[in-house]
C-alpha cells in the first residue's frame, strides 16, 4: 500500500478522464489524460472503489497519455475512481482524481457493423431463395465431375459384378461432414438398389451406424426394393481410428470392390485408405472439407470433391428445397462480396480506401 500523502491533491493537478470502454464485454475502463510538459519518468496508476482506499494498479511510462484498465479485479456495476501518481514521488505532479466510472458490458459492438450488414444480407437472400425453392423454382448449378462420376462408378461395379464400398469418414454423427455424408449415402443406396449392386458401409461409431442403417433402408424403400436390403450392408467396426482403417483396408483386400466412395471427415488415415483402394484397381471418389487431406485424395483417387463441392454435392443430390435454397443463397452472397471487393480495389487504386477500411476486421 502506498502512503496516503502521495494521493494528496494540488492546485496544479491535471485532469484524468475515466470512461467505460465501449464495444466490450465489461470489466474494462479506458483512461485518457493530457500529459503535462513537466512529467515524471513514470506514473503509478492507482484505483479505488468509490469511497475506499487507493491501491496501485500498474506502473506506466511518464510520456503515455492513455491506458485501458482490464484487470480481473474490476467488477461490472461497481464505481471506480483513478489517479496518476508521480514516480519518483512528487505530489505537485499528481493528477486529479477522476470522476467515478462504472464498467459494464455492451449489447452491440458497433465496430462489427460490417459483419451485421453481411449477416443480414445473407439471411434475407437465404429466406428468399428457400421460399422460391418451395414454390418450385429450380436453379442451374455448375456440374461437379465427382458427383456425376458417382453413378458411373456404381454402374461400373454393376457391370463387373462387384460391390460398392462407402466410407463415411471417421467423425461422429454430430460432425457436419458426417451429416452431409449421410445425405450422399441416401442417394448412393438408391442407385445400388436400382442397379442391384452390393453395398457395404463400414462405420466407426454406434451413432453413425444407426443413422447409416436407417438411411440405407430408406434408400432401398424409396425405389421399391426393400426386399433387396440386407442387414449386414451397414456394419459397426470400431471407434479406434487406425483399427478402423485396418479393418476397412482388410475389407478392400478381401472383397475387392469395384468402387470406393470416401465421403466424410478424414484425417491421417486418408492416404492409407486411398492407396489401398488404388492398389486393388477400384474407381475412387473422395470428398471432404478437411483441406489438409486434399492432396492425398487428389493423387490417389479418380475424382475428388474439394471443399465446398462436398457440401454442394449433398444439396444437389438430396434435391431438398432447404438445401438448394441455402446453396443458391451462399453463391449469391459470395458473388455480391466479390463485386464489392472489386469495387473496393478500384476505389483504393484511385486513392479512396474508405470501402476497404469499412470491411476490415476490427
Amino acid at each position: 500500500m502506498l502512503p496516503l500523502a502521495l494521493f494528496a491533491g494540488n492546485a496544479l493537478a491535471f485532469p484524468i478522464e475515466a470512461k467505460d470502454t465501449p464495444n466490450d464485454g465489461g470489466r474494462s475502463v479506458t483512461l485518457t489524460w493530457k500529459t503535462p510538459d513537466q512529467h515524471p519518468a513514470r506514473w503509478i496508476l492507482v484505483r479505488r472503489e468509490r469511497g475506499g482506499a487507493f491501491a496501485p494498479v500498474v506502473t506506466l511510462d511518464g510520456s503515455l497519455a492513455r491506458y485501458v484498465d482490464e484487470a480481473d479485479a474490476l467488477t461490472n456495476g461497481i464505481s471506480y475512481e483513478y489517479q496518476l501518481v508521480a514516480d519518483p514521488a512528487d505530489p505537485p505532479l499528481n493528477s486529479e482524481i477522476s470522476l467515478p466510472v462504472i464498467p459494464s458490458p455492451d449489447w452491440l459492438d458497433s465496430t462489427k457493423a460490417n459483419v451485421l450488414v453481411v449477416t443480414v444480407l445473407f439471411f434475407i437472400v437465404l429466406f428468399f431463395t428457400i421460399n422460391q425453392a418451395h414454390r418450385g423454382r429450380r436453379w442451374t448449378f455448375r456440374k461437379i465431375p465427382g458427383l456425376v462420376a458417382i453413378e458411373e462408378a456404381i454402374g461400373r461395379a454393376t457391370e463387373m459384378g462387384k460391390g460398392v464400398l462407402y466410407i463415411p469418414g471417421v467423425q461422429d454423427i454430430d460432425d457436419i461432414q458426417t451429416i452431409a455424408s449421410m445425405i450422399l449415402l441416401a442417394q448412393v443406396s438408391r442407385l445400388t438398389a436400382k442397379y442391384e449392386t452390393k453395398l457395404s458401409v463400414p462405420t466407426n461409431s454406434p451413432a453413425v451406424y444407426t443413422v447409416a442403417d436407417e438411411v440405407v433402408k430408406s434408400g432401398y424403400q424409396d425405389v421399391g426394393r426393400a426386399d433387396a436390403h440386407q442387414a449386414d450392408m451397414v456394419r459397426y467396426l470400431t471407434s479406434e481410428q487406425f483399427a478402423y482403417v485396418a479393418a476397412v483396408n482388410g475389407i478392400m483386400l478381401r472383397e475387392r470392390p469395384a468402387a470406393n466412395l470416401l465421403l466424410g471427415a478424414f484425417f491421417a488415415e486418408s492416404l492409407l485408405l486411398a492407396e489401398t483402394g488404388h492398389s486393388i484397381g477400384a474407381i475412387q471418389i473422395a470428398g471432404t472439407a478437411n483441406v489438409h487431406q486434399m492432396p492425398f485424395f487428389v493423387v490417389a483417387c479418380d475424382y475428388t470433391l474439394i471443399g465446398e463441392e462436398y457440401y454442394a454435392a449433398s444439396a444437389l443430390l438430396s434435391n431438398d428445397p432447404l438445401l438448394l435454397g441455402s446453396l443458391k443463397s451462399a453463391d449469391t452472397v459470395k458473388l455480391v462480396l466479390i463485386i464489392v471487393i472489386a469495387i473496393g480495389c478500384a476505389l483504393a487504386t484511385w486513392g479512396n480506401p474508405s470501402l476497404g477500411a469499412w470491411f476490415s476486421a476490427q
